[in-house]
């Protein structure tokens, strides 16, 4: 402990994120609600979608839809940002309510979803007409209104207790927790489903449902101060959301960027609900191996954290970073393709790390171009990232839906067309969502190009006096 107290700060790049207002003791406590959110994500993203195609049968479209709904929730973060902040509470909170009731509905979800799963997969005898689909589609909505709640009110709250030197470094700290949440949760859920069954999932899901209550408890304890709101102060009209979001669109070229931000999300996440299956349908891989993937995909995003955060200490363009992620998710797509003829596993995990170096690199370029977005009065950097965050979890919901749509059609329509030919193989569903990714991801960078002059034009200020930009001066 000596020697690593001893380090410089650029090798531990959030020492220096605690304040005064927010010591770093209480700021690690209360990243523990992005622990929760990562696993909750694992879940939703990886564990679940495989067990319902492979283990309990169902088709994919069935599973895209519902995977699908709790992402199609989150365009309305910026609402729930936009109401934590104007909240009028009795005993002055106005985050610490949102994070325990977003908590309460993630929980909930969670508790209800393997039964519902079970249900849906036939498991049960029932005579009630579309009772597993009612079901399900209810567990998942409650997870994802509780995550995005949790996730929207947490973030707000580390905004608020942070100092104006420091908040970009917490909000850098509290998405790697993210992501350290979601490549812990995938090897623990690999490991305890590695031998599958209805019981063992009852279990796993519902321990995960446990496991957020107690995290984010811990979390949200003493976070927010008591201050007693007068019944005036409570009565006071509250600031408009729709003249702040006039305010934001009527700026610049930030319709072009959120454009960019839709497309690249779209081309990157469509092989969400497929990836997994894919390796256990056509590789024949198991439940475990096949839950490393989401682990793969968060070291991935991490290397490009750090790649983008160094590359910009130097100077690079956060758009021509952004091409660069496009570029390199290409290369990983065609890698994943490639995969199935080869019968590599071993391409098939570089193809998944590559999809999240890509994505990631994407994700970090284009959020720091929205912070530069020109905005008058009213519309701030806050909605700035929320209309990011909107347009990216829009197209995400999009394409995981239109993934396995394209997939169950394009199969159904080559085994009806073209019985027998050397088309016919289980895999051609998935390779032509994977083909029309990369057309995606071509367009996307024709979309792109002229930002590269609004960049140029508005460079990116330097965070530091130095000029040196470390890994926890870029924020989610």
């Amino acid at each position: 402990m000596k020697r690593v107290a001893r380090l410089p700060l650029q090798f531990l790049p959030f020492a220096d994120a605690g304040s005064e207002g927010l010591p770093l003791p209480q700021l690690l406590r209360l990243s523990l609600f992005q622990v929760s959110v990562g696993m909750a994500s694992v879940l939703l993203l990886g564990t679940l979608n495989r067990v319902m195609i492979v283990e309990l049968g169902l088709g994919a479209m069935l599973v895209a839809a519902m995977i699908a709904l709790p992402v199609l929730i989150a365009p309305f973060r910026a609402l729930l940002g936009h109401r934590s902040d104007t909240h009028r509470s009795a005993l002055g909170w106005k985050r610490v309510p949102y994070l325990w009731f977003g908590t309460l509905w993630q929980m909930g979800g969670l508790a209800l979803m393997p039964f519902a799963l079970l249900v849906l997969g036939g498991d049960t005898v029932h005579d009630v007409p579309f009772a597993g689909e009612v079901l399900a589609a209810g567990a998942f909505i409650m997870t994802g209104v509780g995550l995005h709640m949790t996730q929207t009110a947490g973030l707000a709250l580390a905004s608020d207790r942070a100092d104006d030197a420091t908040r970009p470094r917490v909000v850098a700290l509290l998405y790697v927790m993210f992501l350290a949440g979601m490549a812990v949760s995938a090897l623990i859920f690999g490991w305890l489903l590695s031998e599958f069954s209805p019981l063992r999932l009852i279990r796993v899901v519902q321990g995960a449902a446990l496991v957020t209550v107690l995290l984010n408890i811990v979390a949200l304890w003493k976070q927010e101060s008591f201050r007693p709101m007068t019944p005036t102060e409570r009565a006071a009209p509250r600031p408009s959301f729709r003249d702040a979001w006039a305010d934001l669109a009527s700026g610049g070229d930030a319709g072009r960027l959120l454009a960019v931000v839709f497309l690249g999300t779209l081309a990157f996440n469509m092989q969400d609900v497929l990836l997994e299956p894919y390796g256990g349908e056509i590789l024949g891989l198991a439940v475990a191996e096949t839950t490393r993937l989401s682990a793969l995909w968060a070291v991935g995003a991490l290397v490009a954290f750090a790649f983008a955060a160094r590359a910009m200490a130097r100077g690079r363009d956060p758009v021509r970073l952004a091409a660069a992620g496009l570029l390199f998710g290409i290369c990983a797509f065609s890698a994943v393709v490639f995969a199935a003829p080869m019968q590599s596993a071993l391409l098939f995990y570089a193809g998944a790390m590559g999809i999240g170096f890509g994505g990631g690199l994407f994700a970090v370029s284009t959020l720091t171009s929205a912070m530069t977005l020109p905005a008058r009065g009213l519309a701030g950097r806050g909605l700035a990232l929320g209309a990011w965050g909107a347009a990216q979890a829009t197209a995400a919901g999009l394409s995981i839906a239109l993934g396995g749509i394209i997939r169950d059609g394009m199969q159904t329509l080559v085994s009806a067309t073209l019985p027998g030919s050397t088309l016919d193989t289980a895999a051609i569903g998935y390779t032509a969502v994977y083909h029309i990714e990369i057309v995606l991801l071509f367009t996307t960078l024709a979309v792109l190009g002229p930002l590269v002059r609004l960049s140029l034009v508005h460079p990116i200020p330097e965070t530091r006096d130095s000029g040196r930009i470390g890994l926890a001066d870029f924020p989610t």
